[in-house]
């Protein structure tokens, strides 16, 4: 991810999955490229193994609720509920400071 102007805000969705996860990978990359196009969308880090954790990347909170009513993001929160989440944790948080080390 690139630089950001300071402060702005993260989006931390941790889960796991029910074993009915037919579709998830698609709408996973659907949900980012919906996000992509959203106000105020800066980047997205994500990680899986048996517990998922994404987090996406936002200028201010009214983009972080403008994305999170989006209709086709409504819909994939449905479906998450309802046939792939066994438990899911939102955790929104204000980044003050960021560094970052990259090697050589």
């Amino acid at each position: 991810m690139n630089q950001k102007n300071i402060p702005y805000y993260a989006v931390i969705f941790t889960s796991t999955q029910t074993e009915k996860i037919k579709g998830y990978q698609e709408m996973a990359e659907l949900m980012e490229n919906l996000a992509k196009m959203q106000d105020g969308f800066l980047g997205v880090d994500s990680v899986r193994s048996e517990i998922e954790i994404t987090v996406s990347y936002w200028t201010t909170l009214e983009a972080i609720k403008n994305w999170k009513q989006q209709s086709e993001h409504l819909l994939a929160q449905k479906k998450g509920r309802n046939k792939w989440y066994s438990w899911y944790n939102v955790r929104i948080c204000k980044v003050e400071r960021e560094y970052e080390f990259n090697g050589l």
